[in-house]
């Protein structure tokens, strides 16, 4: 059980200005579905691409999906004079030149959320994991928001909009909170809670099913599922690999001990949303606040906490390696952390804004397809 599915969004970009698309190159995409099928899709902006792993029993399996979707996507970019690039902004979009993908449900969306939606040049990395009884999700749901901060600190890459250092790690969160249902869950503790508050919505024709709620996690409607939402798109693949891993064992932990944070409460979330701008602001290099003990921590001491009672479900998932690797982004930084260094960097060398972001560009595109590059390599 606690098996996993893992989705990643990437942008499609123009390799000769580094800008990404305004509209979808039909003959990438006819290719991209040739070689990947329904595990490929569109997004609401024709910038943006989509895949989706099977669900899968282990993360050997997760990572040769994704290395596999990662390379496949990335040749059929070349073919066009594209590239590919995992990040949860993209440094060269302008959302005004955006494009909205054809379809009814993009479609009702942006009659919706007008304006809001066109600023949606956003990408995220979404982790489901299964559990033996889907009606406690909502449940667990609650339990496992105080962890989503760090969660969110780990995938950072987020860090550049509309062509400008916005000062923050994590700025997609804070262009994606602009939308309704968005953000930390409400403190539901029933399924039935959950169920009153869709219905509700439902009922007053707000939304059609609860796949329009967008918050940082939830229960899948069309999966049995818990669906963590709150994660950049990560540039570097072993990056994705351990945080789903991470979180899978966090599900299975709270799963098997229904009184892991059973306290959590007002207090406690109010915390929480402090700690996520405080991931979003700085990544793992935040301060963050125990929402239980009211004390501060660095991410490292968070970690170590956590691994101290997910150990047995790290041994019976068989991650430790996925999970060693979530120490290692959390002392040596995230793939925003990277890319503030790369520009700053470039900036000092006295060369020009456009030039150093493209400098940003080309540093995600090589890092999004250089597993797959190294695994053709040793093929």
């Amino acid at each position: 059980m606690y098996s996993i599915g893992v989705e990643e969004e990437y942008f499609v970009f123009d390799v000769k200005t580094r800008r990404a698309v305004t509209r979808a190159n039909k003959k990438f995409f006819a290719g991209a579905k040739k070689r990947l099928g329904d595990r490929v899709m569109t997004e609401m902006l024709q910038m943006q691409i989509e895949v989706a792993t099977p669900p899968c029993d282990s993360m050997q399996a997760v990572r040769e999906h994704l290395i596999h979707f990662r390379q496949s996507l990335a040749e059929e970019a070349q073919k066009q004079k594209l590239g590919l690039a995992a990040m949860g902004t993209f440094p060269l979009a302008q959302w005004p030149e955006q494009t909205v993908t054809p379809g009814a449900r993009y479609d009702a969306i942006m009659d919706d959320l007008q304006m809001v939606g066109m600023r949606n040049m956003l990408c995220g990395m979404h982790v489901h994991v299964a559990v033996p009884e889907p009606d406690t999700r909502v449940d667990l749901m609650m339990r496992l928001t105080p962890f989503l901060p760090l969660l969110l600190a780990m995938s950072t890459s987020s860090a550049f909009w509309q062509g400008h250092f916005t000062g923050l790690h994590g700025y997609r969160l804070a262009a994606y909170d602009e939308l309704p249902r968005t953000g930390l869950p409400e403190l539901f503790r029933t399924k039935a809670d959950y169920d009153e508050f869709v219905a509700a919505l439902t009922w007053a024709k707000i939304i059609p099913d609860a796949s329009y709620i967008w918050w940082a996690i939830r229960p899948s409607l069309k999966y049995p599922t818990i669906e963590l939402r709150i994660a950049d798109s990560c540039t570097r693949l072993e990056d994705a690999l351990a945080i789903a891993a991470l979180f899978r064992c966090l599900v299975r932990a709270l799963d098997r001990d229904r009184e892991l944070n059973a306290g959590f409460d007002r207090v406690g979330r109010a915390i929480t949303v402090e700690n996520k701008w405080h991931a979003q602001r700085y990544g793992v290099a935040a301060t963050f606040i125990d929402p239980f003990r009211r004390l501060p921590c660095t991410a490292s001491q968070w970690l170590d906490e956590i691994n101290d009672f997910i150990a047995e479900d790290v041994a019976a998932l068989r991650c430790q390696g996925e999970i060693a690797r979530a120490g290692q982004i959390v002392s040596e930084g995230t793939s925003a952390d990277e890319q503030i260094k790369i520009y700053r960097n470039a900036k000092a060398a006295g060369r020009r804004r456009l030039t150093a972001l493209k400098e940003v560009v080309d540093w995600a595109a090589a890092e999004t397809v250089a597993p797959a590059r190294q695994a053709s390599t040793a093929a």
